[in-house]
């Protein structure tokens, strides 16, 4: 199985982050896992990194319903980031929704890797790293 230099989380719920931190450190894919609680302070991380030309995070795992700056305005902003800076970077839209336009937005932005639903699992995990590489 693939190992990523990092993971990033964006999600509001400290509790969901907690679990999906667990959860990730179990499988052994990363040994550093970036918590961000919304998507202002995602997209200053990742400016920061982009700023140092580093290559992380590899993988996102972002929720759609946050305050402040949701999923779908992240997205938006995320976009206007320059090309080479996003290469490598894979988005999983990890999510407590399951509105029939959010699956079919998410489908349709060719940011999103995958739409998954809460909790992340050690098996919906080992799916989504299937599908990637």
């Amino acid at each position: 199985m693939k190992t990523y230099n990092s993971i990033l989380l964006i999600d509001d719920s400290d509790s969901d982050n907690f679990l999906h931190t667990r959860i990730l450190k179990k499988t052994g894919i990363t040994d550093k896992i970036i918590v961000k609680n919304n998507g202002v302070t995602a997209l200053e991380y990742l400016k920061e990194q982009i700023a140092i030309d580093s290559t992380d995070p590899e993988l996102i795992f972002l929720d759609i319903n946050m305050p402040g700056m949701n999923g779908w305005e992240f997205l938006d902003e995320y976009d206007k980031l320059d090309e080479k800076s996003k290469e490598g970077i894979i988005i999983c839209m990890l999510t407590t929704s399951y509105a029939t336009p959010d699956i079919e937005k998410a489908k349709s932005n060719d940011c999103i890797h995958s739409f998954i639903s809460k909790p992340l699992t050690k098996e919906k995990l080992l799916t989504v790293l299937e599908n990637i590489e």
